[in-house]
């Protein structure tokens, strides 16, 4: 028999087990074993209920049982919804033989006790459900005192299962930041529109959803861009469902920028293409991607786990507030990217002329991740003699001032190439624009203009102003580099430029570049340049084209650091049969009206 002191020692251990547990049903034995020692019990039965008056779980135990029986079962009972609790543990005291067996589940076991009454509790756990705890007694216990312990213990589980909750919660809430910091780097990590979406359906599978469907708001309506599903059977249904499914068109279709997630389960998914896996039944949330004022998509989650496994609504707009900033992100790149890439394509030639013994090619590699134009450009130009003259350059900095420049730059040096002025005084009339312009970026380039002679050799004569020195790759493969140097253009206000001369011979192939190309550095800190002879050696034999992208990607490749633009200008002399001659001069004006 235990006395209150002993209760109190009991009661006190039942409240340190409750700190510790981690589901209710632990603290069966502490709370079962201190009330069949009262005396006058004979039986004690737990029971647990859902809402709907549905019984899931019984527990009955003896003073004299040796093991507890246990009943797990899903059987619905209306009529205990007499017995169910509004709000506070409702005490009832009841003689056996008047217990309903529509009402009392227990009843198969407390008339089984040779107690004469039973003294029970029902309480609310949470608002899925309810539960009941209840004790047979006899003529000799003190139904007061059983009751009053009976109300101390169900304090005690109401507690334990509250504090479960309140963890659970804690560790959902610490689960969903985690989840949702790592969602924001995932989707951060890429400026790709379509990525960045297929980036969220596989974050949120399996740990928000068991499925995600993720749709691109274009003119025309939702586009489907992902699906994930944690069953590869169920995927392909979804994948489907995202391209063609009308229920589920019309419905992303009715969504606007304040809408916050919207769930649907039971007759409001009916003629949709969810459904259920046989355990729990299907539950699907909508939730609008909108950003800066504008819906940009949707994500659509499709659950068949248990209602507590669910996420609330708080945590699905978070998550979309980030795919959505990230997708917005993602358009504006690509509409900034789209921007600076025709912007560069004005400022460089949409095509190189053809020469009779020329072939000429050019490659241009951005750099910059940000996309930020760049002053990097070339050009190629007929000179009234029939001859050609390339020009390279590259302005100091990136943006609007630098393209402005870059302009400036490109089409001066062209306009007094087509003229006939010689290099170095090209040069010198660009610098002084540049000082009457009042730049404030200075810049380098370098001119070659290139005329065939009539042994079949070609005549360089190249000016540079502070530029990297162009290369030749001779047709035995091996290295030379034409001499040239200068100061820099728009640092001072009279500056005059030197010429030099060098030859092709047939089979021999010039290389212009920007210093893009030598200053790519690898991560030990060697610089391209130092490699730069060797890869171009190998090169031997090829044209000019696959000359100019093979040593832009090589450089790309090699690159750990360095956001610098790359272009090259290449030209390789095939030499000129007697057949061939050159291009008239009006047909190398007529070409370069045309471009």
């Amino acid at each position: 028999m235990v006395d209150d002191d002993t209760w109190s020692g009991a009661l006190h251990r039942l409240w340190q087990a409750a700190s510790r547990a981690e589901e209710v049903a632990a603290l069966a034995d502490d709370v079962y074993a201190p009330l069949l020692a009262t005396p006058g019990v004979h039986l004690v039965v737990g029971t647990r209920w859902d809402e709907d008056a549905t019984l899931r779980y019984m527990r009955a135990l003896g003073a004299d049982g040796d093991a507890p029986v246990i009943v797990a079962t899903a059987r619905s009972m209306p009529g205990a919804v007499v017995r169910e609790p509004d709000g506070e543990p409702v005490v009832t005291r009841s003689p056996v033989g008047e217990l309903d067996d529509a009402v009392w589940p227990e009843a198969e076991f407390l008339r089984q006790s040779p107690g004469a009454s039973v003294v029970a509790c029902t309480f609310r756990l949470d608002r899925s459900g309810w539960a009941g705890l209840s004790v047979a007694v006899d003529a000799s216990a003190d139904t007061e005192g059983v009751a009053r312990r009976l109300a101390q213990a169900v304090d005690v589980i109401v507690a334990c299962h509250t504090g479960i909750l309140q963890r659970g919660r804690e560790a959902r809430r610490g689960a969903d930041d985690a989840l949702l910091a790592e969602a924001s780097l995932q989707m951060d990590s890429s400026l790709d529109v379509e990525d960045t979406l297929r980036r969220v359906a596989r974050i949120a599978v399996p740990a928000v959803a068991d499925g995600c469907l993720v749709h691109l708001l274009r003119k025309d309506g939702p586009e489907f861009v992902a699906a994930t599903h944690v069953a590869v059977q169920q995927q392909r249904a979804l994948e489907e469902a995202g391209r063609d499914d009308p229920w589920l068109a019309a419905l992303l279709a009715q969504r606007d920028d304040g809408d916050q997630a919207l769930f649907l389960s039971g007759a409001a998914l009916d003629g949709s293409p969810f459904a259920g896996d046989g355990r729990h039944p299907t539950v699907v949330s909508v939730s609008t991607l909108h950003a800066r004022g504008r819906v940009v998509g949707s994500i659509t989650f499709v659950y068949q786990r248990p209602e507590d496994r669910l996420p609330d609504s708080a945590f699905l707009d978070s998550l979309a507030t980030r795919a959505a900033l990230a997708i917005d992100n993602a358009l504006l790149y690509e509409l900034r990217r789209h921007a600076v890439l025709s912007l560069q394509e004005h400022l460089l030639p949409s095509q190189l002329p053809a020469a009779a013994g020329w072939d000429l090619s050019a490659s241009y590699e951005v750099g910059d991740p940000m996309l930020d134009v760049g002053g990097d450009f070339y050009d190629a130009v007929p000179r009234p003699d029939g001859s050609i003259a390339l020009l390279i350059g590259d302005v100091c900095g990136r943006g609007a001032e630098a393209a402005a420049l870059t302009g400036l730059a490109r089409h001066t040096l062209r306009t007094l190439l087509e003229e006939g002025t010689d290099p170095g005084t090209a040069l010198s009339r660009l610098n002084r624009a540049l000082r009457q312009e009042g730049a404030s970026r200075f810049l380098t380039a370098v001119v070659v203009t290139m005329a065939p002679r009539a042994d079949g050799t070609v005549l360089l004569t190249t000016c540079s102003a502070g530029h990297p020195r162009p290369l030749v790759l001779r047709a035995d493969g091996s290295i030379g580099e034409v001499v040239s140097g200068g100061l820099l253009l728009g640092i001072l206000d009279d500056v005059s430029y030197e010429s030099h001369e060098d030859a092709l011979a047939p089979g021999d192939t010039l290389v212009l570049f920007t210093d893009g190309l030598t200053e790519s550095r690898e991560a030990d800190g060697t610089y391209f340049e130092s490699v730069l002879p060797g890869r171009l050696s190998a090169l031997r034999g090829s044209d000019a084209a696959h000359v100019a992208e093979s040593l832009a990607r090589q450089a790309r490749t090699f690159r750990a650091s360095g956001q610098d633009d790359i272009a090259l200008l290449v030209a390789r002399w095939n030499g000129i049969t007697p057949s061939d001659g050159l291009l008239p001069l009006e047909a190398l004006l007529e070409q370069a009206a045309l471009r």
